[in-house]
């Protein structure tokens, strides 16, 4: 048999129809292999992403932590007195009223605000985190609170208030994140704040009815904690977050 005749019979033998069905069928085997290993890599790569995404925080982070717990506490203790222009009631009755009746004064502690700022600053992870720091340190360290501090203090009215700024952390954490427009700064203030004051009626009034307290103090106090001031608190943390997204480029520009 000649060289010619030899190849030309090898050929036909490699075009046969089952030849090339072993082919086609070890190229998807080939194919099914790489798509696994590709999967494989893949779900690797987002293991190793989240390795990544976990709280690591350096010297210069933690130092920034702890100080805006330490900011909250001063928030805690600093008092602003407001005052503004009113409609005074004896208008209405047309009694004669005083310069005095069309200003209203009000003490004002910024601790919501500032709680909000920190959380413009630092994110929603770190922010949480210093939030956090203070509550610890309030309960089992130092009197950081308004009334003192304690273990005992989560039997005052006002902690739930305290409580509540970690749940309006991630809230306001979460919505930023996407998008630092005015119109989404204005719907995280509002989502955060709100909850700090639904939590802290809450609890303030979950106390008040194991404790046999009368309506007219759960409503007196209501006025005293979530009236005017929650006006207050949105204006204020509205400014605050603002203000933070500025304050938190300057800060990354330095670190």
């Amino acid at each position: 048999m000649s060289e010619f005749e030899e190849h030309s019979e090898n050929n036909e033998i490699s075009n046969s129809p089952e030849n090339e069905k072993t082919v086609l069928s070890k190229l998807k085997k080939l194919k099914k292999i790489k798509k696994r290993k590709t999967k494989e890599e893949k779900l690797k790569e987002k293991a190793e992403q989240k390795k990544k995404k976990g709280i690591h925080i350096g010297i210069g982070m933690t130092m920034l932590v702890l100080f805006c717990s330490f900011l909250l506490v001063v928030a805690t203790f600093l008092q602003l007195n407001i005052t503004h222009f009113i409609i005074p009631p004896k208008l209405f009755v047309l009694d004669t009223c005083t310069i005095d009746d069309y200003l209203f004064s009000i003490k004002y502690i910024p601790q919501i605000p500032i709680a909000m700022f920190i959380v413009g600053l630092l994110g929603r992870k770190f922010g949480f985190i210093s939030i956090l720091t203070y509550i610890i340190a309030g309960l089992f360290f130092m009197p950081v609170f308004a009334l003192g501090g304690g273990w005992r203090y989560v039997g005052e009215y006002s902690f739930g208030y305290i409580l509540a700024f970690l749940p309006a952390a991630i809230i306001l954490g979460s919505v930023i994140k996407k998008d630092y427009s005015y119109k989404n700064v204005a719907k995280a203030v509002l989502l955060s704040v709100l909850t700090i004051h639904l939590i802290g009626i809450i609890y303030m009034t979950g106390l008040a009815y194991f404790r046999h307290a009368g309506l007219e103090f759960v409503t007196g106090w209501i006025a005293a904690q979530s009236g005017l001031k929650i006006i207050y608190d949105l204006i204020f943390s509205y400014l605050l977050v603002l203000l933070s997204k500025y304050a938190r480029i300057i800060l990354w520009f330095y670190m």
